[in-house]
């Protein structure tokens, strides 16, 4: 009697058959721009995901979006504007709402990094099945991350806009120069993101770490103070966080109605386009080992 022949059983490994491509393959801006061009409509679809699922079962929903930053906006203005009845130098009027807006515009613009980087580490480990079971294109999940962070911007922003109408009676025309001051925020959070979504996989602590490297970076970034009442000594070491020029840029083009400097805004894209190379390049080149971790 034939003995019947067990079929082979499947692997549950998934093979990334992009990750044998040369680093040099990952590091040009054009096959990055194409890859991701190719996964549009799977980052629109993840972005929505991201942004719904959020507050999927509460029951504000979407108005959470709202409250958020408008409560950060009264306990900071009551701590900073009451309490130690801090001023920005080059206020018009010098009154608490123009406080509060100023100060509120530094907190939209160092909310899109946060969001992208305190959630970096759990990004690929949150989704095993992904990366086990299907053949996915995993470097869509920090995109996706940064469009759900871009989106509550947008969100603060059109608060924000609109309390700047009712307290001066105008919009400056210059703040349609906004998405070019931000690029380099923009390159500088998603390739940190895709670095750290990485990085996460294989080392957990780094979970752990991140948060506290931004609570730090938030203090050492111009957004409760003006960077002028920085002592002298400490202000260049401030000036070479990228993160001070993306808030001086932003309060630039909406209160004050000025132009940033080009120069030094070429130099921080040209430095956080690197960035986001490197950690695009650090990604692709590490995936194939996801499936042996998660």
């Amino acid at each position: 009697m034939a003995l019947a022949t067990r079929p082979a059983r499947p692997s549950h490994l998934t093979r990334i058959t992009a990750g044998s491509a040369p680093v040099s393959r990952y590091l040009s801006p054009v096959a990055l721009g194409r890859d991701l061009w190719r996964h549009r409509e799977l980052i629109r679809q993840f972005t929505r995901r991201e942004v719904e699922g959020r507050y999927r079962g509460s029951l504000l929903g979407v108005f959470w979006s709202f409250v958020h930053p408008l409560a950060l906006l009264l306990i900071y203005t009551f701590v900073f504007g009451i309490v130690f009845r801090a001023r920005w130098p080059d206020a018009r009027t010098r009154g608490l709402l123009e406080f509060a807006l100023v100060l509120f515009g530094g907190i939209v613009v160092f909310g899109i990094f946060s969001e992208c980087v305190n959630r970096a580490a759990g990004i690929i480990v949150a989704v095993p099945n992904y990366v086990r079971k299907v053949v996915f294109p995993l470097e869509v999940l920090p995109v996706s991350v940064l469009g759900s962070a871009l989106f509550h911007a947008l969100v603060s922003l059109a608060i924000l806009l609109v309390a700047e109408l009712i307290h001066s009676g105008r919009i400056h025309p210059t703040v349609v120069l906004l998405p070019l001051a931000l690029l380099p925020l923009v390159l500088l959070s998603l390739g940190l993101t895709w670095f750290l979504a990485s990085l996460g996989v294989f080392l957990r602590d780094i979970g752990y770490a991140v948060p506290l490297a931004v609570q730090v970076l938030f203090f050492v970034t111009p957004v409760l103070y003006p960077l002028e009442n920085v002592p002298e000594p400490f202000r260049t070491f401030v000036r070479l966080n990228p993160l001070t020029a993306a808030v001086e840029n932003f309060r630039r083009l909406v209160f004050r109605g000025t132009l940033p400097d080009w120069g030094e805004l070429a130099a921080w894209t040209a430095l956080t386009g690197l960035v986001t190379l490197l950690g695009y390049a650090w990604f692709m080149k590490t995936k194939r080992g996801f499936a042996d971790v998660v």
